[in-house]
């Protein structure tokens, strides 16, 4: 029967443990030990929670008397009575928010972690937004083709998928929006970053081939990426570029205005897997400005509905001096007008 009790506490996402009086852990179930990444089952308080208390013993060291878990445990000792508490622990070097309820149990103590499971939770997501910060390339760059960058996810993790490189002696800047939010989102984006071919130079041929890797994932019809993937040719002042589906407009600034470049052609998907896609250029002259946007910059919109639009992303481009201003007062507009955000906002701009 005692096996049976400890299957079921093991089973269970609410974190517990038990202590004596003397602070020694008579018992853990799996959840605490997942939640504080210990592998010890037994021991003191500080074995099983890593607090990074190192002189002395548990209780003896000079941070110990400030312990929050030790002293909710030493209340309940003292009082008998059941305590209640929301602390933070040190655990491997991170600190942990928690809620802790502690009762007596005959001679031993009961602690049971009230938001364990939704703490997990949010330490993953954590992970996974730190993960995703390390797949966008920098804020700004100055080899190649100088250019700046803004992207706000509206969750923790985001959906939208910036990239500037390089490739054979020519700047290659990608914008892809997968559908979802959340982390199903990420897990697209992520799979855009690994399936996109940065060593081939045509745009339309990397769309071309990140189709080909997305149909073998045999997704269902509401799984696509946008995209847009334009080649910066500086030697030829000319730009080579493509669209899958990217229904937020590229926009050039020159010294005849601003032009509107929107492409017609199915997202990455399952729903015309025999598409072809297809190359177009456009040359520029020193000194434009090209921008690259996802539709959450457009269709952003005010708490009384109103949306972002392409207006006024032209207004800002048409009085931006550089690529830098234009993504700095892009953002300072964005969130005036929105305050806060139902989808990821992305845009590049390139000094050509």
């Amino acid at each position: 029967m005692a096996n049976l009790y400890r299957e079921v506490l093991d089973s269970i996402p609410t974190a517990a443990i038990v202590v004596d009086k003397n602070f020694k852990v008579r018992y853990m179930n799996r959840a605490f030990g997942d939640y504080f990444h210990t592998g010890k089952l037994r021991g003191t308080l500080r074995d099983v929670t890593g607090c990074g208390e190192t002189e002395g013993k548990c209780g003896e060291g000079v941070r110990c008397a400030y312990c929050p878990l030790r002293n909710l445990f030493q209340e309940v000792i003292s009082t008998g009575k059941t305590a209640f508490r929301k602390i933070i622990v040190g655990s491997g070097g991170e600190g942990l928010a928690l809620r802790m309820k502690v009762c007596p149990l005959e001679n031993h103590f009961l602690g049971v972690v009230d938001n364990a499971y939704e703490t997990e939770i949010a330490r993953e997501m954590y992970s996974a937004q730190s993960i995703q910060q390390r797949l966008l390339p920098p804020a700004r760059g100055r080899g190649g083709t100088p250019y700046s960058l803004t992207y706000i996810p509206c969750r923790e993790i985001g959906g939208d998928l910036p990239d500037v490189y390089e490739v054979g002696g020519s700047t290659m800047g990608v914008l892809a929006d997968v559908s979802g939010k959340g982390v199903a989102a990420g897990m697209l984006s992520a799979f855009v970053k690994a399936g996109w071919d940065r060593s081939e130079r045509s745009p339309a041929r990397a769309i071309r081939g990140l189709t080909d890797k997305f149909l073998e994932l045999n997704l269902d019809e509401r799984s696509y990426i946008t995209a847009a993937a334009v080649r910066i040719d500086a030697a030829r002042h000319m730009l080579t570029y493509c669209f899958a589906g990217h229904n937020a407009p590229m926009l050039l600034k020159s010294g005849d205005g601003i032009a509107e470049i929107e492409g017609s052609t199915p997202p990455v998907s399952n729903w015309i897997p025999g598409f072809c896609y297809e190359d177009a250029e456009m040359p520029y002259a020193a000194g434009d400005i090209l921008v690259l946007i996802t539709d959450g910059v457009t269709e952003s919109k005010s708490p009384l509905g109103e949306q972002f639009g392409v207006e006024r992303v032209e207004g800002i481009l048409a009085r931006a001096e550089n690529a830098e201003r234009f993504i700095e007062r892009l953002k300072s507009a964005l969130k005036n007008f929105c305050g806060t955000f139902d989808d990821d906002i992305s845009a590049i701009a390139f000094d050509l």
